[in-house]
């Protein structure tokens, strides 16, 4: 069974960026429904229990019709919020330093221009859905719970919710200023550690 993991810091850790309420909401509501309705398909094809939820992903063709879509949706959902949370940290925020910094500068011009990249594809995600940087530093977008895993690409060194529920509470309907905010908690050390695997 799939169990919901911890934060690793504090609800209100994250501050003014990111409040204690929104925290409490997307980790204990949004993330434990998804970790149920998974187990819940998984109950339905015993064939599954006891794969990696990374198996499943990546070869969704194989999981039985019935409830591929569950696991695809939920699934997904488990998946990315696992990484969500270790993507922030109160500690978080400033540029990556190293090799990654060096690369992004190559590739973008500058950290800045890459921000400004980034920002543009969140914004540009209609309805639901995440943004991706890549470990080749392109970045994606993908609708739903989607993740770059379901279509055989590269577990993602970064990952931002733009689902309405990772903001509303504090920012309302400016998904641009939660954007710009969340920036302040990115955990770069976490995404340098992915880089370098």
């Amino acid at each position: 069974m799939f169990t919901l993991p911890d934060l690793g810091y504090d609800y209100d850790a994250l501050g003014k960026y990111v409040s204690k309420d929104i925290m409490q909401l997307h980790h204990d509501k949004h993330h434990q429904t998804y970790v149920d309705k998974l187990n819940a398909a998984i109950d339905k094809e015993p064939t599954l229990k006891g794969q990696s939820l990374e198996g499943l992903l990546t070869s969704l063709e194989s999981v039985p019709e019935s409830v591929r879509t569950a696991v695809r949706n939920h699934g997904g959902g488990h998946y990315n919020h696992s990484l969500f949370w270790q993507w922030m940290s109160p500690d978080g925020g400033g540029e990556p330093s190293g090799k990654l910094a060096a690369d992004i500068t190559t590739k973008y011009g500058s950290f800045q221009a890459f921000v400004d990249e980034f920002e543009a594809k969140a914004l540009a995600v209609f309805g639901s859905g995440w943004v991706w940087l890549q470990p080749d530093l392109t970045i994606l977008t993908t609708p739903n719970q989607d993740t770059p895993i379901n279509t055989g690409l590269q577990a993602s060194l970064l990952g931002l919710d733009v689902w309405e529920h990772a903001y509303y509470l504090d920012y309302k309907n400016k998904r641009d200023d939660y954007v710009k905010a969340w920036w302040n908690v990115v955990n770069w050390e976490f995404v340098q550690s992915r880089a370098q695997q």
